[in-house]
């Protein structure tokens, strides 16, 4: 199993900018990684995904503006998220999952094992 840390949510204005981390208690490079994100009322929905060594996956609506990296030394995944949006504001959750049962797209029951999540606010 893997423990997962989210941090670097927070409030921002329309138009500005949040990196999220995630520190796992694991090699990184053994696990797909993702971000998701939930909103109250809403099914979790998959924002961008990490797949060893480098292949990356984004969302339609976050193309362009959100960017998923790992450090490996650190054992960290980042989301840099640039242009925010109202409509961007959610929990934040990082997970993992055995690459192998990691589709296309990819999907929440894909991964296995989640954070704790992380606020994002953007006010217009």
């Amino acid at each position: 199993q893997v423990h997962l840390v989210e941090s670097g949510g927070g409030s921002v204005q329309a138009g500005g900018s949040l990196t999220l981390s995630c520190t796992t208690s694991q090699d990184i490079t053994k696990y797909c990684m993702g971000w998701f994100r939930q909103t109250p009322g809403k099914e979790r929905e998959v924002v961008s995904t990490f797949t060893p060594p480098s292949t990356t996956f984004r969302v339609a609506s976050v193309r362009g503006r959100f960017t998923i990296t790992q450090d490996r030394d650190q054992n960290t995944l980042y989301l840099q998220m640039n242009k925010l949006q109202p409509e961007d504001s959610a929990m934040y959750y990082c997970a993992a999952g055995d690459c192998d049962s990691v589709g296309y797209p990819p999907r929440q029951s894909d991964f296995t094992d989640w954070g704790q999540g992380t606020q994002v606010y953007v006010s217009g």
